[in-house]
């Protein structure tokens, strides 16, 4: 068979070997002859095998060949390009990527240019998933729904979770008149064995689940439909956009809504291990604009998560450039508690790397105890290395890793292709086997025999708590100074007790008592394991006889219909859904703010308390005030875990020595007595996690939905832009576009925006929650004729720059030395005024006067986040001076023509007494340079030395051209 592939004038292509009696072709870098390839970690076999492919003499050259061989000498001294097998997209990054290629298109017209050049060339998939929202949940169906967030009506509050109105599961069990329940009347059934449907039955997603009594249809949850019906209402315009995208654009496949969350649907969906075009194989790989990107890792598919900025030159045929990077060793040994779930192995790692200092680093797994973890296990502790700071973590292609595609549906034949080209070019090991461990910069070993199941918070992710020290743990919390652990509550006040009515019932709310217990997606449901030991663990509260008190907001948000399906034929989503854990529908949710409020009756309580109230998920985000204000400790948990808190109501317990709660017949009933064993879970997850789930979800995944299939689109070239939209509009990155590059100007008396100091999260920037009605933003969409119910959150709006704009800095978390409160304010320096960021940065903007930030360590932390960098530039910001940057955030900072410019080591603002109501002159010289020293000067008469972040050549290239959408759009002129 002839390769479609151009390989006529290729440098490589003496490398070329073939598979299959000749009709699969593919580069074998073992034909180089090199020894130093064995030796290769490999993750960094898959970035030379994409060097050697795409080597085309302009983004990818032999000489980075050489040195991506030459790994071990040419580590954190070289920059490479990696061109990625594709591009991952959720729609809240996703459309502001896509108006920008929009906009482009407009831009390049008017040159004179095709507007229909302007594609993605790498594959592209866009996910619609970050537009769902919370409005309805178990404690608030019967609220009326706010969409804006904030503060709304709340008439009447849930239904009671009272052990009578649920049908009990031992004896007489009543199945008739439930929420959800089937079409018999009443019944005595128990399910058939646990976790054993018939066989013959098949749960199909988008169909009505079934009845785990009777095997029959039920009517899908109140909570589910409303908010799906909500979030395709309230999001009409986007998703029109989207589906123009899917025509307009070639390369591009768009996701419809309510199908998964972006990482369960590249799990399930879109990951394949090796590609196939034109009759080459080569790795799957991905960049993708969702923090969760780095899951895929664990299914030995290279990928980790990038800006909108760098993922849209990635769309453009342009590759990723990156210091190629140290590569840690991490030695798994030992043996796994039966009593500790991914989850705790995911936190342990955590905290073993995060104190081994791997920022910027690669991790990849090897030892012995590697096997025992499945494809799940692996694609969660994959998943938290952002949260170490690492770009990778990387598991190897192994048996373990076919085992689990056998069961997704891959055919005979693509196992077999994928078997033996992975070990043609020795990207296939066995972890029992010492004689294939490559050579790493360094090694940690782990021993899983010693991890123990925790929790992580109450602030950060990284502050780990073994669960057997939570009581004690949070107390030391009341007691401490404010601080990354600290309330500082005092002694008198902790043991303060708020009643309060809650559905004509009294209750108490204390110091640590949980208001909010969600199992959502993100890091748990890709691992069926926890997902079930969750369920499994609820079935045996509610045959125990406990509840949960019906004021806590439990939600149950699996990442996709897959989720759904295997908690359903497993027999334990009734037990959800009992204790009130719903299906509230398909989307990130809780863990990024999208929730509906808490009833007002709880808020009051802890306001009047000022009590430090909990929230416990199982996701992997929970920054301060994240879920909710009032919410002060939220703490990441197992699923499982997340149950037993609610049932307990409150983190200040000590499962070992305290129950969970009393049956109804007063016997006590302990976490032990319900905690389902390792294998009772192994088993239900081998009944229950069968390949006909996912046929069945990806034969659906392209057919969308009754709503998505008859959306109107435009049929054009360019985009018909509505200019009285306020969701979808032409930014101004391209005004002004020359054919020619000028040189960027001197900043010259430059004012400081805003003064502020460590640890200032994409959180802090760029909210992706709710819009306060007191906000910049709310004002804006006020003016636009638009009620607080229909202002949605800042996610959904992000096409839109005039609310992005107005939104950046907007967080109530942000801490502005200038003003010395929490608060999204600032001090317009000439006027001595305190006015909003916006307001500020619009009167700037208007005297002519450029924008600088000062900052402490770590500018930029958290997820992955465009307009992080888009707002800034927006507001005038032209560049940022820190001590530190979190290097993800400083890249994009680049992207969009802002300059990064570090303190030298030692120095700060402080040490250099900057009070930040100086002017600041940065002059630039004729040529900048990679890691050049710029001196400042300020109207003060101090002068100091800084260094500009560029990592390479590239970087200053794009900052001349005033950012990345200038440089691209430029190459079409």
């Amino acid at each position: 068979m002839a390769l479609a592939f151009p390989v006529k004038d290729h440098p490589y292509r003496h490398l070329i070997d073939s598979l299959q009696d000749g009709r699969i072709h593919f580069f074998n870098p073992q034909k180089l002859n090199d020894p130093r390839y064995d030796k290769l970690p490999l993750s960094i076999r898959v970035l030379l095998e994409a060097a050697i492919r795409n080597c085309d003499g302009f983004y990818t050259k032999e000489e980075d060949v050489r040195n991506l061989l030459d790994w071990e000498q040419q580590q954190n001294k070289t920059e490479v390009p990696f061109s990625p097998a594709r591009v991952l997209l959720q729609d809240f990054t996703g459309i502001p990527a896509m108006v920008d290629l929009a906009a482009m298109r407009d831009a390049v017209a008017k040159h004179g240019t095709d507007p229909g050049l302007v594609n993605p060339k790498c594959p592209t998939d866009l996910i619609v998933d970050h537009s769902f929202q919370i409005d309805f949940s178990k404690c608030a169906i019967q609220n009326t729904p706010n969409p804006g967030g904030g503060a709304g009506s709340h008439q009447s509050q849930g239904p009671s979770r009272s052990t009578s109105s649920r049908p009990l599961s031992r004896g007489g069990s009543q199945c008739g008149g439930q929420r959800g329940s089937c079409s018999k009347a009443a019944c005595g059934d128990l399910p058939a064995s646990p976790g054993r449907p018939p066989a013959s039955v098949q749960q199909i997603e988008n169909t009505p689940l079934l009845c785990p009594f009777h095997f029959q249809p039920v009517s899908e949850t109140e909570t589910a439909l409303k908010n799906q019906e909500m979030e395709l209402i309230r999001n009409k315009e986007r998703l029109q956009f989207f589906k123009w995208c899917s025509k307009a654009f070639k390369n591009v496949n768009v996701v419809p809504p309510d199908v998964g969350t972006v990482h369960q649907v590249n799990l399930e969906y879109l990951s394949r291990v090796i590609q196939v075009s034109d009759g080459l194989v080569y790795p799957d790989s991905v960049v993708g604009t969702d923090s969760h990107t780095t899951m895929i890792n664990g299914l030995g598919i290279l990928g980790w998560g990038v800006g909108g900025i760098e993922s849209e030159a990635v769309m453009l045929g342009q590759p990723v450039s990156l210091t190629l990077p140290p590569v840690v060793g991490c030695k798994l040994v030992g043996s796994i508690n039966p009593l500790t779930t991914s989850i705790d192995i995911v936190l342990g790692i955590t905290k073993h790397l995060r104190q081994a200092g791997i920022a910027g680093k690669f991790v990849e797994f090897f030892g012995p105890g590697v096997s025992q973890l499945s494809a799940p296990d692996r694609t969660t502790i994959a998943n938290m290395c952002p949260e170490y700071n690492a770009t990778v973590s990387f598991f190897p292609v192994d048996q373990v890793t076919l085992k689990h595609f056998r069961k997704t549906n891959f055919t005979q034949d693509k196992l077999e292709l994928l078997e033996s080209y992975m070990k043609a070019v020795k990207l296939f090991r066995s972890y029992e086997d010492p004689s294939e461990d490559p050579q790493f910069s360094e090694v940690i070993e782990i021993n899983l025999s010693s991890m123990v199941p925790c929790v992580s918070g109450p602030k950060r992710p990284q502050d780990r708590v073994a669960v057997n020290r939570m009581k004690e743990d949070f107390q030391s919390c009341l007691d401490e100074k404010v601080g990354f652990k600290g309330f500082h509550i005092s002694k008198e006040k902790q043991k303060i007790q708020i009643p309060f009515l809650h559905c004509g019932q009294e209750y108490r709310l204390v110091h640590g008592s949980v208001v909010i217990a969600a199992v959502i997606s993100c890091t748990n449901n890709c691992n069926p394991s926890v997902m079930l030991a969750a369920g499994l663990l609820a079935k045996k509260a509610v045959e125990a006889g406990l509840v949960v008190k019906p004021y806590i907001q439990t939600s149950l948000a699996p990442g996709s219909g897959m989720v759904t399906h295997y908690l359903s034929t497993s027999g334990v989503l009734p037990y959800f859904s009992q204790l009130g854990f719903e299906v509230i529908g398909y989307g990130c949710a809780t863990c990024v703010g999208n929730m509906a409020p808490l009833p007002e009756a709880v808020v009051e309580a802890i306001k009047q308390g000022n009590l430090v109230a909990c929230g416990v998920l199982s996701g992997n985000r929970h920054f301060e005030g994240r879920l909710c204000d009032c919410v002060r400790a939220n703490y990441l948990a197992s699923p499982p875990l997340v149950v037993a808190y609610a049932l307990a109501g409150t983190v200040g317990i000590d499962f070992e020595k305290e129950p969970l709660g009393v049956t109804p017949g007063g016997k006590e009933v302990y976490l032990c007595d319900i905690w389902p064993t390792r294998e009772e879970v192994q088993q239900t997850e081998e009944d229950a996690v069968i390949s006909s789930i996912f046929r069945d979800v990806k034969g659906r995944m392209g057919k969308g939905n009754t709503f998505w299939n008859n959306l109107d689109s435009a049929d054009s070239a360019v985009f018909p832009w509505d200019h009285k939209s306020t969701y979808i509009r032409p930014p101004s990155f391209f005004s002004k576009l020359s054919k020619d590059v000028p040189p960027p100007p001197s900043i010259e008396n430059a004012h400081v925006l805003l003064f502020l100091g460590d640890n200032v999260t994409t959180d802090h920037i760029s909210p992706a929650g709710s819009i306060a009605r007191v906000s910049a933003a709310a004002k804006y969409l006020l003016s636009k004729r638009l009620t607080p119910r229909e202002f949605n959150s800042y996610g959904a709006r992000r096409g839109n720059d005039a609310v992005m704009t107005r939104g950046t800095f907007a967080s109530t978390k942000l801490q502005n030395r200038f003003i010395g409160k929490p608060g999204p304010k600032t001090l317009h320096i000439p006027s001595g005024q305190t006015l909003d960021v916006f307001e500020a940065a619009e009167r700037y903007q208007r005297e002519g006067i450029p924008l600088i930030i000062l900052a402490g360590k770590d500018y930029g932390s958290g997820n992955s986040r465009d307009w992080v960098a888009k707002g800034p530039y927006l507001l005038g910001v032209r560049a940022v001076i820190a001590e530190s940057f979190e290097k993800l955030h400083k890249n994009q900072l680049v992207g969009m023509g802002i300059m990064p410019l570090q303190f030298l080591p030692e120095q700060n603002a402080d040490s250099l007494e900057l009070t930040g109501k100086e002017r600041f002159t940065i002059t630039f010289p004729d040529s900048l340079s990679p890691r050049q020293q710029l001196t400042i000067k300020t109207s003060h008469g101090k002068s100091f030395l800084v260094t500009a972040l560029f990592d390479t050549e590239r970087d200053v290239l794009l900052f001349q051209h005033g950012g990345h959408l200038r440089y691209v759009a430029r190459t079409f002129l």
